[in-house]
């Protein structure tokens, strides 16, 4: 496992790799760890095809601000673990826009860190496995965090990833059971949608990342943003 330190503190940044040191000790995960002292160092790196799978990004930095080198990271990458590192508690809807995975108070790092870690590292195993489907095209072993939506189209499902449509003629309710705990949401009769590629649900109707948006019923419409609204306070 890769993992990428940016912070302008030399100081911070020791803090962190002897806790993230602390931590694949005990967990033998066998971790490398990269430094990077301001924003600017991390994005010339990353965009040069330099890819952690888990990213701890300060806040508060001198040359960019750590919100903006997200903001940049996610116009690349929607899945990569942020978690933003920083000495204040304001920033929790600027995090919300860039899909921080959390947040991490520098004062309180050695009460929260273990727990940050297990946290992300199971959501990163939960997001590789593969699940089995047996579609029209034959079956098909799928990641769940690939499955932007569910359609139901006439006796079959569409599964919609970001380059491929599978068909099922399994029922949407036996798919929405198999799908449970991967962050799915049934917002309508002939939809289930991956919460992780919704950005926004505003007037009845939900906006995926890729621009489409799909109507919420009235009835549905409260539970629908609460479900999501609950969603999004466990990934920040």
């Amino acid at each position: 496992m890769k993992i990428a330190i940016c912070d302008d503190d030399k100081k911070d940044i020791r803090r962190l790799r002897s806790l993230i040191k602390k931590y694949d000790d005990v967990n033998q995960i066998g971790i490398s760890i990269s430094e990077y002292k301001s924003g600017t160092e991390m994005l010339d790196v990353y965009f040069d095809g330099e890819k952690p799978d888990i990213i701890f990004l300060d806040i508060n930095m001198g040359d960019i601000d750590g919100l903006s080198v997200a903001k940049r990271i996610r116009e690349i990458d929607d899945d990569v673990p942020i978690i933003l590192v920083t000495a204040f508690i304001n920033y929790a809807l600027d995090g919300y826009k860039v899909k921080a995975s959390r947040f991490l108070i520098k004062d309180d790092l050695d009460k929260t860190f273990d727990e940050c870690m297990d946290d992300i590292c199971k959501d990163i195993r939960k997001k590789s496995k593969t699940i089995a489907f047996n579609c029209v095209e034959g079956e098909m072993r799928l990641k769940a965090s690939d499955i932007i939506l569910i359609e139901t189209s006439g006796h079959k499902n569409l599964i919609k990833l970001k380059n491929e449509t599978y068909q099922i003629y399994e029922k949407l309710d036996v798919l929405e059971g198999l799908l449970k705990g991967y962050g799915f949401l049934r917002t309508h009769n002939s939809f289930l949608v991956n919460m992780a590629h919704i950005r926004g649900i505003n007037s009845y109707v939900l906006t995926l990342d890729d621009g489409r948006q799909l109507p919420v019923p009235k009835a549905r419409y409260k539970q629908v943003r609460q479900e999501y609204t609950l969603f999004v306070g466990k990934e920040l």
